[in-house]
């Protein structure tokens, strides 16, 4: 399991470096994303091929939520621009990898962790409102602690948090998407990327779940690597 971590990591840095900056220059600017596609969809076919009837349900169904929440935030709510436009075609199942990446590192925490991890957040929060430059972490930080203290897999969501913000901070600084700063529809500013934006994958991660045991005919519960 371990190797199948560091998989997704390392896909998910260089996949998101390449796509940047066409490796370095070395693809032009119209290729730059082909590779990572390419790369990305082979990975999760074979893993497909290799996964049992229940993973097989869960990453059609982290497709299938991912892609249209995907177009939604950037196409239509405009939270967050792509590089290039479009969401990338790899998108959506980078969605999976970070989705099973932060399950694999949730079975190392103890669920009595789960809700102390949020804590480093509460500061950062507060001066992100006090400077005026994150005002939607307090909305953010609230639906986390709300899916952490309720929803069926509280380590997941404690991973998650954290797993997303630092892929968002490569994401970012690389280029790949940025944030709006001023959230559309709303009066809450946003930092590039939004602190809790972890909160968002939550979401995902609680819809997934939920999907995924009603059609399988089984209660909610936590998700095992």
């Amino acid at each position: 399991m371990k190797g199948k971590a560091w998989w997704y990591v390392l896909t998910i840095a260089v996949g998101l470096w390449v796509s940047a900056t066409g490796a370095n220059g070395i693809l032009p600017d119209r290729w730059a994303e082909w590779p990572v596609n390419v790369w990305c969809w082979g990975l999760f076919l074979a893993l497909y091929a290799k996964a049992d009837r229940k993973e097989r349900i869960e990453m059609i169904t982290v497709i299938a939520f991912a892609t249209p929440m995907e177009l939604f935030f950037s196409e239509v709510w405009k939270v967050y621009e792509y590089q290039r436009g479009l969401m990338p075609l790899f998108v959506p199942v980078g969605h999976y990898f970070l989705f099973d990446l932060g399950r694999i590192w949730a079975e190392r925490i103890q669920e009595a962790w789960a809700m102390p991890l949020l804590m480093p957040f509460v500061p950062v929060v507060g001066y992100g409102v006090w400077t005026g430059g994150d005002t939607s972490g307090v909305l953010l930080l609230a639906l986390v602690v709300l899916f952490t203290r309720f929803g069926p897999q509280p380590r997941l969501y404690a991973a998650m948090v954290w797993a997303a913000l630092a892929m968002e901070i490569v994401g970012t600084q690389l280029g790949n998407w940025t944030w709006a700063t001023e959230v559309p529809w709303t009066p809450f500013t946003a930092w590039n990327p939004p602190l809790l934006v972890g909160a968002f994958y939550c979401l995902g991660d609680l819809l997934v779940n939920l999907s995924v045991a009603k059609f399988e005919g089984e209660p909610p519960e936590e998700v095992t690597a």
